[in-house]
This record gives C-alpha cells, structure tokens and sequence, in this order.
C-alpha cells in the first residue's frame, strides 16, 4: 500500500467544502443589491466567482506544498478510475505534471468530492470519523 503524502484529514475538509460548492446552482441575477433575508436566501446556493466557498477551496488549495497537491491530484485520479493503487508511482509522476494548473483543475473537475473520497477509500481511509462532531 502506498504511502500518502497528504494528512487525510485534508483531503476530507476538502471533500466537504467540494460538495458544498457543487450544490451551488447558476446565479439568476450576476450581481444582487437586495438584502439576502429580503429573497429568502436563495443566493446562498447561487454559485458566485468570489463566493466564500470558492475563496476557502482556492485559499486551501494554495496553502498546500507541491508534495500535498501531487497526492491530492493522484487521490483524485485513482479516485476516478484513470489508475489503480497499484500504479501509485505513475499516476504520482502524472499529478506533479498537472499540478501547474493550480486549484482550478480540482474545481473545475465535476465529482471531484467523490473521486476524492474514492481514492481515499482504495488507500484504506474514510471521512467518516472527520465528519461526526464536525459538521
């Protein structure tokens, strides 16, 4: 089993904070001046370029060294069935060459919250324990 480069825990915060971004629909109106209570809140779950679910993944993200991203990436590879467990040092050396593309490969990548999780869980680990008593 290979070694991950990543505290898992990581890679569960972002689990969370993946799913709480792809719930987000399609802004109806681009820039809103009305107050939120006012409409209901429902540009809570409107998606926004400078939304604070996209500011803490893209902060996150960068707050990661070279070696974390590369881990994160090849969980998120595995975790899509591009490899298997067994080629850890393959997809590594694949995820260190995308890893330029910073941040917006993860967010743009659909499902990337349940590549994630699946590539945790071929390693042998779960978000379960990360989520009870934190969300």
């Amino acid at each position: 089993m290979p070694t991950l480069g990543i505290d898992p825990d990581k890679v569960c915060y972002l689990i969370v904070r993946a799913r709480q971004f792809h719930a987000k629909v399609e802004a109806i109106e681009p820039d809103p001046g009305s107050n939120m209570s006012d409409d209901g809140f429902r540009e809570i779950l409107e998606d926004y370029d400078d939304g604070p679910v996209v500011t803490e993944i893209r902060q996150f993200i960068e707050s990661l060294d070279e070696e974390e991203y590369a881990n994160l990436l090849a969980l998120m590879l595995i975790g899509r069935g591009d490899y298997s467990v067994d080629e850890w040092d393959d997809v590594l050396a694949e995820a260190r060459a995308l890893a330029d593309e910073r941040g917006d490969y993860l967010i743009g990548t659909p499902l990337v919250a349940d590549y994630l999780e699946e590539g945790l869980s071929q390693l042998g680990y779960s978000c379960e324990d990360f989520e009870e008593g934190r969300f």
